[in-house]
C-alpha cells in the first residue's frame, strides 16, 4: 500500500508512540486524523503537522462510529491506552489491576466493532498496538500483559469475521518488544522495574539494547503498511536492534 494520499485515523495520536506515528505518516504524505482526549496536545499537533483532529474518549463506541463515518479511513491505527498502574500482585487492588482492560481493551473493542459494522471499505487495514508483555508477562503492571494479549485475540477474531462476511478488512497487531522511554507506559514501567532492581530507569531501559524512540516506532508502522511482504501477517514485533519481525499467532 502506498500511504501517500491515504486517509489514516490514529487513536492516541497526540503524544508518545502515537505522535511519533503521526509524524511518520505526515512525512509520507498521508492524510491523518489524530484522536485523543487531550485538547491541548491535539491542537499543538494540528498546528505543527497540519493534521485533522478529533477530541474524543476512545472507549466511547458512539465516538468511534462517528469518527469512522466522517473520516472513512483506508487505515485505522488503534494505539490509545493508559499507562499501567504498577504494583506487585500482593499489593495491587482490582481497580488498578484492571485499568488497562477498561481503557486499552475497551477501546480496541469499540473501534473494532465500529470498523466491522460501518464497515470500512474493502482493502482497509486496522493495526492494533499490543506489547511484548502479551508474550512474556509483566508481573509489576497488573492486568497489562493480559490486556495486551486480549487485543491480539480481538484482531484474530475480527479477521475471522471479516473473512466469513466477505468484508476484506485486515486486522493486524504491532508488538513493541522493548520499553520506550519518554512515553507514559515506558516511563511507568521503567521506574517500577528499576526500583525493584535497585538501578536507575535509564539503566533498566539499556537492557533492551538500542532505544526505539516514538518516531522510529512510527517509521516501522509505515514500513508494515507499505511493504507488500507485510500485507498478510497477523502480528509484527518491533525492536530497534532487529526492526520488524513476523510473530503470527497469539501467544499460547
Amino acid at each position: 500500500m502506498d500511504i501517500r494520499g491515504k486517509q489514516v485515523v490514529v487513536t492516541g495520536g497526540s503524544r508518545g508512540l502515537g505522535l511519533g506515528l503521526v509524524e511518520a505518516l505526515v512525512d509520507k504524505g498521508a492524510l491523518v486524523t489524530a484522536v485523543a482526549r487531550g485538547e491541548g496536545d491535539l491542537r499543538s499537533a494540528r498546528k505543527r503537522l497540519g493534521i485533522s483532529i478529533a477530541i474524543a474518549d476512545v472507549t466511547d463506541p458512539a465516538a468511534a462510529s462517528q469518527i469512522l463515518r466522517d473520516a472513512n479511513p483506508d487505515v485505522l491505527v488503534l494505539n490509545a491506552g493508559t499507562p499501567p498502574r504498577m504494583g506487585r500482585i500482593d499489593q495491587i487492588g482490582w481497580e488498578d489491576f484492571s485499568a488497562t482492560w477498561e481503557i486499552d481493551v475497551k477501546g480496541a473493542h469499540a473501534w473494532t466493532q465500529a470498523a466491522l459494522r460501518q464497515p470500512l471499505a474493502p482493502g482497509s487495514r486496522v493495526l492494533m498496538t499490543s506489547s511484548g508483555a502479551a508474550i512474556n508477562g509483566s508481573p509489576l503492571s497488573g492486568g497489562y500483559g493480559g490486556a495486551k494479549k486480549m487485543i491480539w485475540l480481538i484482531a484474530q477474531y475480527a479477521n475471522a469475521f471479516s473473512l466469513k462476511s466477505g468484508l476484506n478488512i485486515r486486522f493486524q497487531v504491532v508488538v513493541p518488544q522493548q520499553m520506550v522511554g519518554g512515553t507514559g507506559t515506558g516511563d511507568a514501567g521503567s521506574r517500577a522495574y528499576a526500583d525493584a532492581d535497585g538501578i536507575t530507569p535509564q539503566k533498566f531501559l539499556e537492557k533492551f539494547g538500542p532505544p526505539m524512540p516514538p518516531r522510529m516506532f512510527g517509521d516501522y508502522i509505515v514500513d508494515i503498511l507499505e511493504d507488500a511482504c507485510h500485507d498478510r501477517g497477523l502480528a509484527f514485533g518491533l525492536r530497534a536492534a532487529t526492526g520488524v519481525s513476523i510473530l503470527d499467532a497469539p501467544p499460547a
